[in-house]
């Protein structure tokens, strides 16, 4: 039989589903796939020493009533940017877009676009301080959507890193040729997991319906959870660098995907060489997604056909989120790093959605 995240709505006379107690940090009970830290150090002792350059993948048109904006944050959340430059612009919120949401403890680039098909001259260095910067690229056909992004642009910096210094580099080199856990990061989680202790209040029916950006925040932390935890046993298993039996695999760098049924050796192969990556699910509403079989379904359904986490399907299933897959292993691009005396500096590029914690977490304890 094959395994779906995508299972059955929930019935609302089934009997009590267990509650689930989170540890504040979520992310940090999850395996690591390299044999555990090898230093000690500070990261984030400061905005500037996690630094996120967004990369679009396409320059303005030239025209249109979308104006792009290059906003350098420090200490800010997307959504305070997003609200502010609307304020300032005298428009609604709804009407400033942006491709995805950034640290607040971080120095980050990203791009916003500000509806105004009038083309006002503003003055929008006059909205700029110690936590802003801002610089006008040009006007735009379309408003930027959420996952309107090619990657992101890191630059860490680690400070008093302490410990094995060798082994640290061997495991930077395994990750720059094999990639590393594709775990989403705590910051999906919320602080102390409040975004996911709020989303199995919601899944369990417990919670009124919120406004549409908190539910979909809640629904993505659900989704996140589910996942990490299917990832997590892939990494006990040593398989999620791997292709098992009937694997959903992700294409590297075209996001199209195509069902192992039964494996090869040139299969294995390209798997090993990057060129397809297996995958975990993200539980939604069922659709026309490709769904694991034989070793691989088996091996989720042991995961999430199990209480309380059958019922979170279930519940996801009836919500307007469709299912899909994720990657589970990524692999940076131009990883390098630098040891400094009182400091290690990492630099490299990830696709949308994975998280610079989750490649730092194999070093750092």
């Amino acid at each position: 039989m094959r395994w779906c995240c995508c299972a059955r709505p929930v019935a609302e006379q089934e009997t009590a589903v267990p509650r689930l107690h989170f540890p504040e940090d979520v992310v940090a009970p999850l395996p690591r796939a390299f044999g555990g830290a090898v230093l000690d150090g500070r990261l984030k002792a400061r905005p500037e020493d996690f630094r996120v350059e967004e990369i679009l993948g396409h320059r303005p048109a030239g025209e249109g009533e979308h104006l792009l904006l290059r906003v350098t944050k420090r200490g800010e959340n997307t959504l305070d940017v997003a609200r502010r430059l609307a304020r300032f612009a005298g428009i609604h919120p709804s009407g400033v877009g942006f491709a995805g949401l950034k640290d607040r403890h971080a120095e980050t680039v990203q791009t916003f676009s500000v509806h105004l098909p009038s083309h006002p001259v503003l003055d929008w260095h006059a909205l700029e301080d110690e936590s802003l910067n801002i610089e006008v690229l040009g006007w735009h056909r379309r408003k930027l959507r959420r996952g309107g992004l090619q990657g992101n642009r890191f630059h860490l910096r680690i400070g008093e890193p302490s410990g094995d210094r060798a082994r640290a580099g061997e495991v930077l080199q395994a990750i720059a040729e094999g990639g590393f856990p594709n775990y989403f990061g705590t910051q999906r989680f919320g602080r102390g997991a409040s975004n996911l202790i709020r989303a199995q209040a919601l899944l369990l029916g417990r919670l009124r319906r919120p406004k549409p950006e908190q539910l979909r925040m809640l629904v993505s932390a659900a989704r996140a959870y589910l996942f990490n935890r299917v990832l997590a046993e892939r990494v006990r298993a040593g398989s999620w660098n791997r292709a098992l039996a009937g694997e959903v695999l992700e294409i590297e760098g075209e996001g199209r995907q195509l069902l192992a049924r039964a494996l090869d050796e040139a299969l294995a192969l390209r798997v090993v060489a990057g060129e397809l990556h297996p995958t975990g699910p993200l539980a939604g509403r069922p659709g026309h997604g490709l769904a694991p079989q034989g070793e691989a379904a088996a091996l989720e359904a042991s995961v999430l056909g199990v209480p309380p986490f059958d019922h979170w399907v279930g519940a996801l299933a009836g919500r307007e989120v469709p299912a899909d897959r994720r990657p589970l292993r990524v692999v940076p691009r131009h990883l390098a790093w630098d040891w400094r005396r009182e400091a290690l500096e990492l630099s490299f590029e990830l696709p949308a959605g994975s998280y610079a914690t989750s490649l730092v977490r194999e070093l750092l304890a």
